[in-house]
Formats: C-alpha cells, structure tokens, sequence
C-alpha cells in the first residue's frame, strides 16, 4: 500500500511540512511544530509568529504587566496614538529583505502626521559590551573571555571601578568553529534575555554576569563598586579623618593615596610621618604600581596590606606611638596600626571614633551592578524594508531626523558611516531578543520619522496602516498581541521633534 494512499494507516502518511522563509535557515516546519529558533511555527498550514506583537502603553504602569486588548476585550474604540506605541518585540522580519517590513504604522501625535516602521532585525554583526562594578581585577586586557569553555570575547579597559568587556561579533559568531558561533549566540541571547552567564577569563577569574544584578567574581557576590580611586577617597573624606589618625593610605591597584602627602592634606595642614609607599610615585601623595592587579585589597593582589610599606623615616617624623589606617577604596577592607619603639607597624583595635569615618566610605559606594549593552549593525539590507533607497535611511537617522528605538527603548547612535546603534538590554521588555540558528541574534527595531519625510526618502507607502488596523487585524504573522508598560518609563518619540 502506497504511503500516500488515503487508506494507508496514519502512522505511514508523509506529514505535511511547510517552508519558513524568516531568515536564511528557512526550515520544513510540520503543523503544531516550530522551527529551529522557537520564533516561529506552523499552525493550520500556515507560518505564525509564536511570540505576540508588543505594544506598549504609557497608561500602564511601569513593570511589564500583561494586558490584554485585542479580540473580546478589545471594545474596538480608536486608541490614543500618542499613548501607544507598536515595536518590534513580536512583529516578525523583513528577510528576505526585498519586501517592506511587517508593521510600517501611521500615527498622530500632537498634530504631527508620523510613521513608524517596526521590524524584528536579524543581526550577524552584533556583540554585547558588558560593564562590570567590581574592584577584582578579572583578567589582563585583550585576554580571551570563555563560555562553556569557546571563545566569546576579550577583556576591555578598566574604568574608573569597572572592567569591561566585549562579547561577540562577527568572528566568533561566524569566523570560527562550529561550536564556537553557538555558544556566542547563546552567550548573547541569554546575557540581552536578562540572564545569567558564567564566564571565565584566560589567565584570571570566574564572573557570573547578569544584567541589573551584582556581578559574582569567583563564587563571591560583590555589593559595592568603589567610590573613587585612593587619591579621590582622600579628596572626599581627609577633613573627616582628621585628627583621629596620623596617616591614612587608600590601597588602590591604579592610583594609591597617601593623605600627609596628598594636596587634600597639605592644604588643610596635614604633617608628614615619614612614610615609605613601595610604589611608583606619581604626583605627591599619588602611587601607581604599588602591588600587582589581584582580587585583594583594593584590587591589588595583597591580603597583608603592610606589604606595600616600607621602613619609615624618623628624620621626616616617624615616631613610636604614630597611629595608621590603611582602608580599600570600597571600605571593605580596613586595618588599624600603631608604630612600636622600632617603628613597626603592630596591629590595634580601630578606635570608635574612626569608625564612622570608615563607615562613610562604604556608604558613599553605589551598588555593584552589571550592566550590557546590545550593540549591532543596523546598515545593511533591513533598510529595504524601509525605502527603495536605503542609503537614504541611513542619512535620515544620522541626521537625527528619524528616531531609531529598540523595543521602545532609546538608543545610541554612533557617529560615522552606517547604523550602528548600541541599548541598554534593561530598558527593554523581558525578553526582547531572539536568535537564528545561523548564528545571529534577532532585535526589535523601530524607525520613527514625519510621513512627508517618509515619502521623500522612498518608503512603501503602500504598506502604511493605521494604528487601530494593526490592533484589529494583526500582520503577516498572525494577529496575537499584548500590551505592557514601558520599563522604567516610557521611552518611545512621544513628542514632535
């Protein structure tokens, strides 16, 4: 009996696939299944977006609280386009990019005639950039940074209390091996999904990165990013040491401070103790190099904070009985010393009367947060979607005539040829992001401008919609919808420019 034969038993018939052409993978997909991105599926012989269209609605409160509008609960009235905003969370893609994008909306805010073009964008050029509040030195720069054991990226600058670090990009998503490009992607989808991600660094530590949350540096969750560098600290707090203790040095891994010889100290009549810093001496009172970069005090690698001393000086007033404090640029980490009859330092009880100036260094330091910024190249054939003339897209963004949004999110622009857009991933609704298994991620994007300079650029007309259509009928994809607050506040182009 012939498989195909209507009386062939069902366990034999050939199950009806149909093709996605959402990106390039383009998978057989068999009703009720979905492809290999979890994006989309077959439903009722035809390709749905499995994720609703995001709409957000400044009458919401901020928090991503689901409401439902569409279908019975919907009344059909014409809602306040200035208070909803159609993004690209949900919306489907251009690709292949010959045809206008999925949502290419008409709205009227304040008098002014807008439209905005929504689109999910798929980004091979993409990466994430990933701030990281810790005083821990997690690895030298250019180091290789591992998930599950590829290579995802290389350890940035340090600024100012935090290490950077650069995940991603076109030569790990695609100019490696195989396993290399997926688990990039995965390390990507996660860390802009919200996620946490275990990354190790060649030559240092172990982080734990999640986005808005306090960085974990080898097993240790960190609470406080530092509240400046050692000659900062006694910027802002020698006054209040002042009379309670001889000496006071900041332990940094970048700039040390000692407080008789810093500028702070002199001005206010600071006298010198004959102190030795084992250091590079920069200004008076400001050391680099004093110890080798560490997870100890103050980001250097010493547990014994002595060790960056050497012998004092009796003829520039080290004297038996001198009292020191020695304190990271966190608070943290503190120790009290007095100097004995051979002026060495001998541990003591830190007196009462210091406590609240040590205290007043911790609680100056703002929590340790992670932060990651989506970055991605918006330049390439998804203008299509927008104009016949892509080029055109390009100058009217640069030109900050179109307003480019990321899920209703503001994002950042960088100077020079193309549409390279960076976005803090907390701004956006929980789960914004998607990927192809090509590998690439997936973004929500929004391009925003007067319809006149719409049409003037080459957009599709055609395919503009008014707002309550979009509500009532959905797209290409299927008509599901949601609608949530903005987080932290709504962020779409609310205003005529």
């Amino acid at each position: 009996m012939d498989a195909s034969d209507p009386a062939a038993p069902e366990a034999r018939r050939k199950v009806e696939k149909i093709r996605c052409d959402a990106c390039p993978v383009m998978c057989y997909v068999a009703e009720g299944k979905t492809g290999a991105c979890d994006r989309y599926a077959n439903q009722g012989g035809r390709i749905v977006r499995c994720d609703p269209l995001t709409v957000l609605d400044r009458r919401i409160e901020a928090g991503d609280s689901v409401v439902p509008f569409l279908g019975a609960e919907w009344d059909g009235a014409i809602v306040p386009d200035a208070d909803r905003f159609v993004t690209g969370i949900g919306a489907g893609t251009t690709y292949p990019d010959y045809k206008p994008a999925p949502f290419i909306v008409s709205r009227e805010v304040e008098g002014a005639d807008l439209v905005t073009v929504v689109t999910e964008a798929i980004f091979s050029y993409c990466g994430v950039k990933v701030k990281i509040d810790t005083d821990r030195h997690l690895g030298p720069e250019t180091a290789t940074v591992r998930a599950k054991g590829e290579a995802v990226g290389h350890v940035t600058t340090a600024e100012y209390g935090s290490q950077m670090l650069s995940l991603g990009g076109v030569r790990h998503l695609t100019g490696g091996e195989k396993a290399e490009g997926r688990v990039t992607c995965d390390t990507l989808l996660a860390l802009c999904n919200g996620e946490a991600v275990e990354l190790t660094v060649d030559g240092g530590e172990t982080v734990i990165v999640q986005a808005g949350e306090a960085p974990i540096v080898n097993g240790i969750r960190e609470t406080k990013m530092r509240v400046g560098c050692g000659s900062a600290t006694i910027g802002m707090f020698a006054t209040q040491w002042q009379g309670l203790v001889d000496e006071v040095v900041v332990v940094d891994d970048h700039i040390t401070g000692v407080v008789s010889e810093h500028q702070a100290g002199k001005e206010i009549g600071w006298p010198d103790t004959g102190i030795k810093i084992l250091g590079r001496r920069s200004t008076p009172g400001r050391y680099f190099r004093v110890a080798e970069p560490g997870t100890g005090w103050g980001g250097t690698n010493v547990s014994d904070p002595l060790t960056i001393l050497g012998p004092w000086n009796p003829r520039k007033g080290a004297r038996p009985g001198l009292t020191l404090l020695m304190v990271s640029t966190t608070g943290e980490q503190h120790a009290y010393y007095v100097l004995d009859e051979d002026l060495v330092p001998r541990p003591a009880p830190l007196p009462e009367a210091l406590r609240e100036p040590v205290e007043i260094i911790a609680e100056n330091c703002e929590p340790a947060l992670c932060t990651v910024l989506f970055m991605g190249g918006a330049g390439g054939s998804l203008r299509a979607g927008v104009t016949r003339n892509p080029v055109r897209l390009t100058r009217s963004v640069q030109g900050a005539e179109t307003t480019l949004t990321s899920g209703g999110a503001p994002v950042y622009v960088w100077p020079g040829g193309g549409i390279t857009m960076m976005v803090d991933v907390t701004t956006l609704p929980a789960r914004s992001f998607g990927y192809v298994p090509t590998p690439a991620l997936v973004a929500p994007l929004e391009f925003t401008l007067p319809r006149a300079a719409y049409a003037a650029m080459g957009g599709h007309e055609g395919a503009i919609r008014e707002v309550e259509d979009v509500l009532a009928t959905g797209g290409d994809y299927g008509d599901a919808a949601r609608s949530l607050g903005a987080r932290g506040g709504p962020a779409w182009p609310p205003r005529r420019r």
